[in-house]
């Protein structure tokens, strides 16, 4: 399995070096009126992938924080009810 999988991410590190090589040709990006970003296409692709990762994971971190804060207090609560064993009482005959 784990030959497998090795062999899954050098395909597909393959697949990325030959698309990066055949892809150096200079685009503009007109981000703002008046600006014009050149630079290979690559580049320009993974500056985007990698911005939006960021973006994805600080979307992210709200929930996570309130995870964790609901976490913490559903811990102190639970320390400080012990709940006492039930007994239960067997039907009479």
């Amino acid at each position: 399995m784990t030959a497998l999988t090795w062999a899954i991410r050098l395909i597909i590190f393959i697949f990325l070096v030959v698309f990066a090589a055949q892809n150096t040709d200079p685009v503009s990006l007109r981000l703002l009126p008046g600006q014009i970003w050149q630079a290979p296409l690559v580049l320009a692709l993974l500056a985007f992938f990698v911005g939006g990762i960021v973006i994805g994971a600080l979307s992210l971190l709200g929930v996570l924080f309130r995870q964790r804060r609901e976490i913490s207090r559903l811990k102190k609560a639970a320390t400080r009810q012990p709940q006492a064993p039930s007994i239960e009482t067997p039907p009479a005959v």
